[in-house]
């Protein structure tokens, strides 16, 4: 299968770093069959510039024309092509499953997983799922970025960590085999959690757009019955992307399950698992 280029995504290598390596890239053939063994490491459990605050989340400090990518950094644009995918598969994660979770007291004791660090020997353990599929990926595109920009980033990934852990403390604790009475304040907490982390997540994806010129990412819209319309990207193919990437780890059993997270993906070609082609199901 021919696509127009590849989209590489290095996983992270340390926990303590709490970033990925882009010096140790490797483009040979064994490596990109590796990556798409183990897509699910950009899919989690598996925005537009012109639109209101109220409903994107924060408005970027500029206005740029499209022409304004060619004149980024060539570390920019590398990072941008890497991490566009990774980025939009977590905000479909975001809403199609991380809004459930929040919203439903039985998946209160999953959500704990999401942020649980497992710190192997000599401190070379795997980062959480948040760190590892929205921090981290965020870290390195706006570290790539002209300052001004990259400042803007920043604020938005530091709102968004901040929120997650509103989202962690108001969860945590709970489990569906030990019911308790959870109070109001814990619900609301939690929901509002999510929804600061998305006017967060959003405002990155949108700083984004400025600054490529590009408008490809898709912010969450926020909570209500025409959200999915919304958006624009279909549930369905999200579902069928992380049904069948589990199918892929259930294949490689153990041994691969726990080498993802230090994993890259190519969208070179679809694999023997029948995992969607990356570059399809982004331009949804």
């Amino acid at each position: 299968m021919k696509v127009s280029f590849a989209i590489t995504t290095m996983a992270l290598l340390s926990h303590d770093a709490l970033g990925f390596s882009m010096k140790n890239e490797r483009h040979n053939v064994e490596s990109l069959d590796t990556g798409r063994r183990n897509l699910l490491t950009v899919v989690p459990a598996a925005l537009v510039a012109s639109q209101s605050a109220a409903f994107w989340g924060a408005e970027p400090a500029f206005a740029t024309p499209a022409a304004a990518f060619d004149d980024l950094p060539p570390d920019a644009a590398k990072s941008y092509y890497q991490y566009r995918i990774p980025l939009q598969l977590a905000a479909d994660y975001y809403i199609f499953e991380l809004q459930e979770k929040v919203g439903n007291l039985d998946e209160w004791g999953n959500i704990g997983q999401l942020f649980a660090s497992n710190n192997a020997r000599g401190g070379q353990g795997q980062p959480s799922r948040i760190e590892r599929d929205f921090v981290n990926p965020m870290r390195i595109v706006l570290l790539s970025m002209p300052p001004d920009v990259s400042d803007e980033m920043r604020e938005a990934q530091f709102k968004f960590e901040a929120a997650m852990q509103q989202i962690s403390k108001a969860t945590g604790g709970y489990r569906k085999d030990l019911p308790v009475e959870v109070p109001r304040s814990s619900i609301d907490n939690a929901l509002k959690g999510w929804e600061d982390g998305r006017l967060a997540y959003n405002q990155f994806l949108v700083l984004l757009n400025g600054v490529t010129g590009l408008s490809e990412m898709k912010p969450v819209p926020p909570a209500g019955p025409d959200q999915r319309d919304q958006y624009g990207r279909s549930y369905r193919k999200y579902n069928e992307l992380v049904k069948k990437t589990k199918l892929c780890q259930n294949r490689g059993g153990p041994a691969l399950s726990q080498a993802w997270g230090q994993l890259m993906v190519s969208g070179y070609l679809q694999d023997s698992c029948g995992i969607p082609d990356l570059e399809n199901y982004f331009k949804q």
